[in-house]
């Protein structure tokens, strides 16, 4: 349960959106950003995708570390 996953997405050096698991779905931090994570947002199949990576990224990895 301690486990985050944060997928950033940069533009320029500047981050302008990002999906955390634990919100469990996009965050705009740009006037673009804001556009882009609203449309992200308004596919249910990608954010079932994104939230997927929780489970198929970091926990497949954990016992690794």
């Amino acid at each position: 349960n301690d486990i985050e996953f944060i997928r950033s997405t940069y533009y320029n050096m500047v981050e302008f959106a990002r999906f955390s698991s634990s919100v469990g779905k996009f965050v705009g931090y740009t006037e673009y950003g804001l556009k882009q994570a609203d449309y992200w947002n308004s596919d249910p199949s990608y954010l079932a995708a994104m939230r997927a990576q929780k489970e198929t990224v970091c926990k497949h990895n954990i016992d690794i570390d």
